[in-house]
């Protein structure tokens, strides 16, 4: 019952934790003003060199502004990506991801978001 563009930036470790799943932290706002600050985890699974699966999941805080109200603060997001990655290791990708409380609170309309995302590979702190 609203749409906004969404603006996002995330940032994506090569360290992986239990060997198979890898830390991501990100923040969106929207056009009308929401904001999203979340983390969670992602796992790369790669069909040849090119092309990467990338399923993700996450939790963090959820402000309205001026947008669709979520009915809670804490939100959830799960996302099924797919993307091709270049020879420099940048990625493109397109994703769907849907953001929901839960049921934590009484109102839980839930969200869908359809991304493109452009990937620049950066020096790990741990890992890679």
């Amino acid at each position: 019952d609203k749409d906004a563009v969404d603006f996002r930036i995330e940032y994506r470790s090569g360290y992986k934790m239990l060997g198979i799943v890898k830390p991501w932290l990100g923040v969106e706002r929207t056009t009308d003003s929401a904001l999203y600050a979340a983390g969670g985890i992602l796992m790369d699974v790669y069909f040849g060199r090119r092309w990467v699966f990338t399923p993700s999941f996450g939790a963090g805080s959820y402000k309205d502004g001026s947008g669709k109200d979520l009915g809670h603060d804490i939100e959830f997001r799960s996302q099924l990506e797919l993307g091709y990655r270049f020879d420099d290791r940048s990625r493109i990708s397109f994703a769907i991801s849907h953001i929901s409380n839960a049921s934590l609170g009484d109102n839980n309309p839930g969200t869908e978001i359809a991304t493109i995302y452009y990937y620049i590979p950066m020096p790990d702190v741990v890992g890679d």
